[in-house]
Formats: structure tokens, C-alpha cells, sequence
């Protein structure tokens, strides 16, 4: 099946096709999809084919409105109906929700990585809130000492001015974040760091994978298994005492840091650009080897904005951010982001509905979908696929929003619906584009990148699976990703759009491709990050064991037909807008 309606260039499954920033146009319908030069695609008009005229108002597609307008409200409708004490099994999820304050309703906040999250963002408010007007004042006052309060003192200066404040800032903030764990984080970087001054890449990667994996194994260290001595200092945990739960992220900074640093010693692309550069010129373009210094390299993996949970950034690029300030109109203001604050806004306020409205994540933690009918059980795993995605989107939103008021511009993580998505690879691509970026530069390219499709993708989604989360869970869940990869990859390269892209059949054969895709990936995600092995083997039994079930099955292969379809129609749209995503 072809993976990407959009794609004719012979480019990797993984890779990202990222051309010069242009302005954005009027984008109608497709603005629903965030915008930004990171997660956009303009592509060259003789490289790809002239887009379709617009579909929207044909009879087929007046068809699949109709179909949307009866079948979403019903989706919503059939997880609200068992979420309510009607449901037999209320009684198990009934401990689980807590008081909430919409509709009179309780709400499900049993998902604890998100509860997490949730609790704390007040913290997190006040946190950034120092950290922007802090930052402000120091620089008001470091361009006031520089007698020149009209120039950023950033600019054109091989050590950026804002780094001794990013330095305190982020050593004061990692103290109380972890206490005086954040003394072995600390003797964790100086080895990283020396380690990068041996310019060998497989010790590098041996360190950080005994890391991360004696760190999780021992749950971060105490200070009273080296000595008893040393056991007082394990009662001053700080804020955060699960320091190795996150640092997966760290990890891979450090890996960033270094390879960039070998590259660059080198003579990779080390030279002096012009003064506008784009993203992928500042993730490729190396720095002076003065420049990746011990000071540097902290300020870089500590920064406050990104150091808890991402979006992930390459070396390279922060620090040219750093030294380069991309700036409104020449300010050195450093603008509000207010539409993207009210997109972060408007979907932490929907999943603050859907779990008002919907228990599904009690339901799947207490296994209470025993009676449950093939299309009420769908329901609740595509909800707590829904879950899963808006958890992670909020947070990664967050501290996205955060980085672009301090004048920081990191990849956009999530930048499609999880319910748009019909490619395994797109979807990779979209889910967490921060970490796809950092893949394909640090793994897939190094291993040879499209040269060996199929091994260097298996390889790469095991990495993905065991950085998630040293489980077997997760590494089915990147094996079954690697294995769905095959039949898109082959058949994109069999029946390819500039080969039959003008047959009448071609989009319906897509469609039904995406179907196959749709199902799949579904699966996957539903045995990696929501029911596991043993909840899927019941969820098969159930839809495929029964007159039932089947009839069910066909009718939501019907819809995911619709679907896809459309979302067909709404790539073409953004490309009637000058938008090309490979995603």
C-alpha cells in the first residue's frame, strides 16, 4: 500500500524533507493542524506534482460528511453510556475517579503519568514564570553594562550572554528538582563529557546505554549503597527524587552533544553561514571546537524549559538559537507566543472533558471490559489511544510554549491528530517528531539510512522501544511497528503514486491500504502503551469470535474507509495551500 499520497521523492521511510521557511498562507480548514517551520514541508513546485482540484463538495465526499456527522457523535456517545453507573462493572472503576469541576461529574484521573503532570502545573507556572522574567531582567541588565542597551550582547559573539545565567539558573533548578541526586546527575555529565574529549563514538553509546540501564535497575542509587557514611544525604530527595525516570531525555543530550562534538573535531560542515539559518542547517552546521565546552555542554542538557520531558533538541541547534537570536523585525524583544499558548489552552481543555466524560482509563486498569460488546470495547481502547496521545501532546505543549518565550525554538512534537494518521511511517514521523529528527541524525543516517531499509528500521524502533522502557512489552511493541513497516515500504515502492497515481482506482486502493494500516498500528500502540499482550488476546477473541464481532469489524472497516478518505482529501488540501508534510 502506498504510505504517503503526497510522497514521489525517493527519500527514506524516516526521513523528513525540510526546505527554506516561507510565509504561511491563508490555510482555511488545514490551520486545525499546528504550524510551525519545524513540522511544515514546502516543497519545490517542479518536484512535486500539481495538486488535485478540491474534492470537498463532490457527492462522495458530501457522502462522507453525512457518515462523520452520524458516526463520531456515536463514538463519543458509546464510551460516555458505560462510563456511567449503569454499567455493571462501576463498581470497580468507581474507586479510581476523584471529585472533578465539570458537569457535576467525577473525573478519571487514574493515569498516573499524566496525574503527574496535572497536579503540578501550578509548580510549573511559577517555575517558568521566574525563569522568563528573571532571564528578562538579566539581559535588560547585561546590555545595560555593555553600554549599548540597543544591541543583544548575544549577537555576533562566539560565547552567547545569556549562558551564566542558564548556568546558575539550571544548577538552582536541578537542585531542587532532585536534591542531592542531582550530584550523581552532575558526575554523570562529567564522564559524558570526558568521554566526548576521546572522540570515540561506540564508548560513548556503551556508557550512556550502562546508564540508562543500572540507573533503572537500581532505581537512580542511593548514596547509602556505596556507604554508610554517605546515607543522610539519601533523606534530601528534593522535589523530583525519581531522577532516572526521566532521564531517558537526558541521555539523549548527551549522545547529541557528543556525536556533534566528534563530527565537528572532524571538520563536518564547520563553517560560518549566513545570518539566517534554517532548522536544518543549524542541527548540521557545527560550531567552533571552542565552543563544545564543559560550560556549554551543562547549559545545553540543563536547560530549564526542556530538561524535564522535551521536546528534544541536537546540540547544534540550541546553541546556534543561542548564539543566532531569531528575532521579530530585528527586536531584541522576544515576543509572546499567545496563539500557540491558546492552542496549548484549548487541548488541555478537551482532555479535561474527555476525562470527565469518559473512564476509559479506569476501565482499562481494572480490566472491567468483561461484558462489554465488541463495539464498546473498541471504543474503549481507541479512547485510551486518544488518552495517550493528549497526555504526552499537553505536557510536550507545555514546556514547548515555555521554550518559545525565552526566545528558544524546539522541534513540534505531535503535529497531527492521533485519529489522522493513516501510514505507520507518517504516523512515526508526526507522533514524536523531536525524537525522529534526533534518530535519523544520530542512528538511521550513521547505519546508512535507506541503503538498508528494513534492518536499520528494526534497528531503530528496538532502540525506541527499550529507551521508552526496558520491558518486553515495549520491544513487541517495536517489533510489531518494524514488522507493519514491511508490506507500506514494498508497496510504496510496487504501486507508487507516479506510476499509477492517474488511475481511477489508485485512491481507493490507498484507501484500503490504510484500512490494513489503521488496524494495524492500533494494535501495536494498544499492546505497547495501553492493555498489553494478555488484554489484546481477550480484545481478538472478542471481535473476531463472534457473528457479532465480525459484523462489527466490517462496519468499522467501512468507517476507517471514510476516514481515510478524507484524510486523503486533507493532505491534498494543504497542498492546494502550499503545505507538504510527510506525515
Amino acid at each position: 500500500m502506498p504510505g504517503d499520497m503526497q510522497s514521489v521523492r525517493p527519500l527514506s521511510p524516516l526521513m523528513v524533507y525540510e526546505p527554506p521557511q516561507n510565509e504561511w498562507k491563508a490555510l482555511g480548514v488545514v490551520s486545525l493542524t499546528v504550524q510551525t517551520p519545524t513540522s511544515s514541508n514546502f516543497t519545490p513546485p517542479d518536484t512535486q506534482p500539481p495538486p488535485r482540484p478540491s474534492r470537498w463538495r463532490t457527492p462522495e465526499f458530501l457522502f462522507y460528511g453525512v457518515a462523520f456527522l452520524v458516526v463520531v457523535p456515536y463514538m463519543v456517545k458509546v464510551p460516555y453510556d458505560i462510563s456511567n453507573e449503569s454499567n455493571p462493572n462501576f463498581y470497580k472503576i468507581s474507586p479510581r475517579l476523584q471529585d472533578g469541576w465539570l458537569f457535576g461529574r467525577r473525573i478519571d484521573n487514574s493515569d498516573a503519568q499524566y496525574r503527574s503532570f496535572r497536579s503540578n502545573i501550578p509548580s510549573l507556572l511559577a517555575l517558568s514564570t521566574v525563569h522568563l522574567i528573571s532571564g528578562r531582567l538579566y539581559s535588560r541588565v547585561a546590555r545595560f553594562l555593555s553600554n549599548d542597551p540597543e544591541r543583544d550582547v548575544s549577537e555576533n559573539s562566539s560565547r552567547p550572554s545569556r549562558i551564566p545565567f542558564l548556568l546558575i539558573f539550571s544548577m538552582l533548578m536541578l537542585a531542587g528538582l532532585h536534591g542531592t541526586s542531582a550530584l550523581k546527575i552532575l558526575v554523570i555529565l562529567a564522564a559524558n563529557y570526558w568521554i566526548a574529549m576521546l572522540k570515540i563514538p561506540a564508548l560513548t553509546w556503551v556508557f550512556n546505554g550502562i546508564v540508562l540501564f543500572t540507573s533503572n535497575w537500581y532505581e537512580g542509587f542511593r548514596f547509602g549503597a556505596v556507604h554508610g557514611a554517605l546515607a543522610s544525604l539519601d533523606s534530601l530527595p528534593g522535589f523530583y527524587p525519581r531522577w532516572h525516570i526521566s532521564f531517558n531525555i537526558t541521555m539523549l543530550r548527551l549522545l547529541s552533544f557528543n556525536m556533534d562534538y566528534y563530527w565537528a573535531a572532524k571538520g563536518t560542515l564547520v563553517t560560518e553561514p549566513s545570518s539566517t539559518m534554517t532548522h536544518k542547517q543549524r542541527r548540521a552546521i557545527s560550531h567552533p571546537l571552542e565552543l563544545y565546552s564543559f560550560t556549554n555542554f551543562l547549559v545545553y542538557t540543563l536547560y530549564p524549559a526542556l530538561y524535564i520531558a522535551g521536546p528534544i533538541m541536537g546540540f547544534n541547534d540550541f546553541l546556534w538559537q543561542l548564539r543566532r537570536p531569531q528575532r521579530v523585525n530585528g527586536s531584541n524583544r522576544v515576543p509572546f507566543p499567545t496563539a500557540y499558548a491558546l492552542r496549548f489552552l484549548a487541548c488541555f481543555l478537551t482532555l479535561e472533558v474527555v476525562l470527565h466524560m469518559m473512564y476509559v482509563v479506569a476501565i482499562k486498569d481494572t480490566r472491567s471490559w468483561h461484558g462489554l460488546s465488541p463495539l464498546q470495547l473498541s471504543m474503549v481502547g481507541f479512547w485510551n489511544l486518544i488518552v495517550v496521545w493528549m497526555k504526552l501532546l499537553i505536557p510536550w505543549r507545555f514546556f514547548r510554549l515555555w521554550a518559545l518565550a525565552d526566545g528558544i525554538d524546539p522541534p513540534e512534537n505531535m503535529v497531527r491528530c492521533m485519529a489522522n494518521n493513516y501510514s505507520a511511517m507518517g504516523f512515526w514521523r508526526s507522533w514524536h517528531r523531536s525524537y525522529n529528527l534526533w534518530v535519523i541524525r544520530y542512528i538511521y543516517i550513521p547505519l546508512g539510512g535507506s541503503t538498508h531499509v528494513l534492518r536499520n528500521t528494526l534497528i531503530v524502533f528496538s532502540f525506541v522501544a527499550l529507551w521508552h522502557d526496558l520491558s518486553f512489552k515495549l520491544l513487541a511493541w517495536g517489533w510489531l511497528i518494524s514488522l507493519f513497516v514491511i508490506p507500506e515500504v514494498l508497496a510504496g515502492s510496487i504501486v507508487s503514486r507516479s506510476r499509477f497515481g492517474d488511475r481511477p482506482w489508485y485512491r481507493h486502493a490507498c484507501a484500503l491500504g490504510g484500512v490494513g494500516n489503521i488496524l494495524l498500528m492500533m494494535g501495536a500502540n494498544l499492546i505497547g502503551f495501553v492493555i498489553g499482550l494478555d488484554g489484546m488476546r481477550y480484545f481478538v477473541s472478542e471481535l473476531i469470535g463472534s457473528l457479532q464481532g465480525i459484523r462489527f469489524l466490517i462496519a468499522a472497516c467501512v468507517c476507517l474507509f471514510i476516514a481515510v478518505q478524507v484524510m486523503f482529501e486533507y493532505r491534498e488540501e494543504e497542498a492546494r495551500r502550499g503545505i507538504y508534510r510527510r506525515c
